[in-house]
Formats: structure tokens, C-alpha cells, sequence
């Protein structure tokens, strides 16, 4: 019987904390031992001087942009979320719910050029050619990151992580969330019932969760909405500045895994500002559904021991998805002190 555990309805606060800030043109030794600390501390770190061209991000901006502000009629012709397409609202095929709308898909070009080279009939290829640029871009980034990471780590192997996300067949992702803002009716009341809880005014977008993948690089435009949860105590909540010249990189539930649980999955979610639109592109680096994931030798020791059995990616998605979003699924790959597997 499989069973997960969620996070307790406890009563929650924000604060204020100063996340790590990673410049890529700082010397090398200086960022793996930064990157490493981030990851272990809070599994979440900024990046700016990625040397991503500015292009090649406004131009994706535009046409997320351009595709949600489609009529819904078109924006459903994308296919609906099974898991990839077009979604608004649902979350997932179990109930979770949120205040938005996203496109999923694919990071494979044959894919992108399936799934959304349909979005412009004048031009078919135009937005399939931007996905296609800013994903290769991204995923580099990403490359360059997990090779960082590995150095940090100090693996024989620092590209242990990175070959994974450059197999022709990763199943890395890319999705971009909207956020629409709220013209209720009871919009103004509700914004000011709110400012005076010193929430300023945001309804929950996207639930809190982890995310399953080895590492997520995501960025936004200059609405904020993402918080991720303080490492000292699971009620309060840390709200991310935007800043839509950098890009924020968190640890995925398959890094925690192949680093033993020295790198942290941190869990987080998106709040949707009721008066401006939110605008956020992820991508979400994952190794091929055969890949075997489990904790890399390097990373046990005797006071260490391995905590957690091996499983194949398409396992992990196959156990995420029959699970609500708040799930620790993780949890459920865990070994016990005494050798035992928590699935059972």
C-alpha cells in the first residue's frame, strides 16, 4: 500500500531572510563552495551574470505573453494536460487546484514543434523557434550549474549529473505559468481583508510542493509571487524578490536522492497577485524515464548510510502522479535505519 504524508494546516508566516546570491562571473572556487552551501541550506539559490542573451528572454517573454492572452478557445486547441498542454486552473489529475493557467511541454524539438507549433496559424514555426532557442540556452545553464555543483561536491565524476539532462533522451520540461490578475467582484474587498493580514494582497497560484526533477532554473517578470519555505521552521514562508534579469535554481526531489539528502528538495509555492498579471517560465532539467536514480557512492559514508533505494525516473513519475501536490513522495523511496523501504 502506498502511502504519503502532506504537510499540516498549521498557521503560517512570512519572512524576511536574505537568499543566496550566485554571480557565475565570480571565481570558480568561490562558486562551487557558494552553490554547494545554498543547495544544503536552503536548495534554492539566485543566479545573475548567467550570460543567457537578453534576446533570447524577451523574446520568450513575448510570446508567453501572446499565447495567454489567446481567447481560451485557441489557447484548449494546445490539448489539454495530460500531463502536457494546455491548463487552467487544475493542477494534476487529483483535485489540487490554483489561480492560474500554464502551457507544458516537452524540451525535445520534435516535441516543442508538435506540441506548440500550432499556436500561431500565420506562422507555425514562430514560437516553436523561440521555444527551441531559450531551451537550449537554459538548458546549458542548467549544465553548467550541475557541473558546479558536482565540482562542489568534490565527485570523481563532476559531470555525474549534467550528462544525465544532455541525453538526447532526457525528459527535461519547460512550463509557463500566468497568473492572471483577480477582477471579482469582491476583488477590492477581499485585497483589503488581506493587506490587513500583511499578506499584501496575493491568492495562492500554485500549492506548495516540491518539485520531482534533478534541478528547476526558472524565471519571471517583475511581479513577485514565489516563496519557498524556511529551513528552520516548516510554517513560515521566505517570499523571493523578482528580479527578471536573474535566474532562481532549486533542488529537485532526484538531486536530493543522488546526493543522499546532503542537497535539500525545497519545498515552495507561487502566490497570484490580485491586481498584476504573473508571468514565470520554468524549466525543469530530469534525466531519460530508464535512468536509474540512487545515492552516488561518494555521497555515503559509515555515519551516512544509504537513505534511499534505488528507482527509475518513470517509477518516480509514476508514484508522483497518483499523489496530491503537497505529497512528500520522496519520502516513500526512503530507507529506514534498519534497512527497510517506506513503500511497502
Amino acid at each position: 500500500m502506498v502511502v504519503a504524508t502532506s504537510m499540516p494546516e498549521n498557521k503560517e508566516k512570512a519572512i524576511q531572510l536574505d537568499l543566496p546570491v550566485i554571480d557565475l562571473s565570480w571565481r570558480r572556487d568561490a562558486v562551487k563552495k557558494l552553490a554547494v552551501r545554498a543547495c544544503e541550506e536552503f536548495g534554492f539559490f539566485k543566479v545573475i551574470n548567467h550570460g543567457i542573451p537578453k534576446e533570447i528572454i524577451e523574446r520568450v517573454d513575448r510570446k508567453s505573453k501572446e499565447f495567454f492572452a489567446l481567447p481560451a478557445s485557441e489557447k484548449q486547441k494546445v490539448g489539454p494536460p495530460n500531463p502536457l498542454g494546455y491548463g487552467s486552473k487544475k493542477i494534476g489529475p487529483n483535485g489540487d487546484t490554483g489561480e492560474l493557467e500554464y502551457l507544458l511541454f516537452h524540451t525535445n524539438p520534435s516535441s516543442i514543434n508538435q506540441r506548440v507549433g500550432m499556436i500561431n496559424k500565420k506562422d507555425p514555426k514562430s514560437f516553436s523557434c523561440v521555444a527551441n532557442d531559450y531551451v537550449e540556452s537554459v538548458r546549458e545553464l542548467t549544465c553548467k550549474i550541475l557541473e558546479i555543483i558536482g565540482e562542489g561536491l568534490g565527485l570523481y565524476d563532476t559531470k555525474a549529473f549534467s550528462r544525465l539532462i544532455r541525453e538526447s533522451e532526457s525528459d527535461s520540461l519547460v512550463r509557463m505559468n500566468h497568473y492572471p490578475p483577480y477582477h471579482g467582484i469582491n476583488a477590492e474587498k477581499e485585497l483589503n481583508c488581506m493587506n490587513n493580514k500583511d499578506d499584501k494582497g496575493y491568492r495562492l497560484g500554485f500549492g506548495e510542493h516540491t518539485d520531482p526533477q534533478i534541478l528547476t532554473v526558472l524565471r519571471s517578470n517583475d511581479v513577485e509571487g514565489l516563496q519557498i519555505q524556511s529551513p528552520s521552521d516548516c510554517t513560515s514562508w521566505i517570499p523571493v524578490k523578482s528580479d527578471p534579469s536573474a535566474f532562481f535554481v532549486n533542488v529537485g526531489d532526484a538531486l536530493q536522492a543522488m546526493t543522499n539528502g546532503r542537497l535539500v528538495s525545497v519545498r515552495h509555492r507561487a502566490m497570484a497577485n490580485t491586481k498584476r498579471s504573473r508571468l514565470s517560465t520554468m524549466f525543469f532539467a530530469a534525466p531519460s524515464l530508464q535512468t536509474s536514480i540512487y545515492p552516488l557512492p561518494e555521497m555515503m559514508t559509515v555515519d551516512n548510510h544509504q537513505r534511499y533505494r534505488p528507482y527509475t525516473w518513470a517509477e518516480y513519475k509514476k508514484t508522483m502522479y497518483s499523489l496530491r501536490l503537497a505529497s512528500n513522495c520522496l519520502e516513500l523511496f526512503r530507507i529506514d535505519s534498519k534497512g527497510n523501504n517506506s513503500m511497502r
